[in-house]
């Protein structure tokens, strides 16, 4: 019996994981400086962005720090959770879902 070889091409699509960003949001607690702090070291963003960023926590009630995959942006934000607690800052880092 002869061999017969087929050839199948299989096409997938795979669609690009969800990202999420972090949230961070204003209290009357935490300092200016802390948030800065926190920016620069977590999120990785020079002195001038974290100010902006802290800038507008500060006026519009809260501000996204970054976009990052799911895991990730769950790190970060735990690690905010976990440096404010040290501080004993009731700083909230929250995490959604871009659209």
């Amino acid at each position: 019996m002869p061999k017969i070889k087929e050839e199948i091409e299989v096409i997938e699509e795979i669609a690009p994981p969800s990202m999420y960003c972090v949230i961070l949001h204003n209290d009357d607690y935490t300092s200016m400086e802390f948030v800065v702090m926190i920016l620069r070291t977590i999120f990785h963003k020079n002195y001038n962005e974290a100010e902006a960023i802290m800038l507008k926590i500060h006026e519009k009630g809260k501000a996204r720090c970054g976009l990052f995959s799911k895991e990730i942006a769950r790190t970060k934000a735990n690690q905010v959770k976990i440096l404010a607690k040290q501080e004993e800052f009731p700083l909230l880092a929250t995490v959604e879902k871009d659209l």
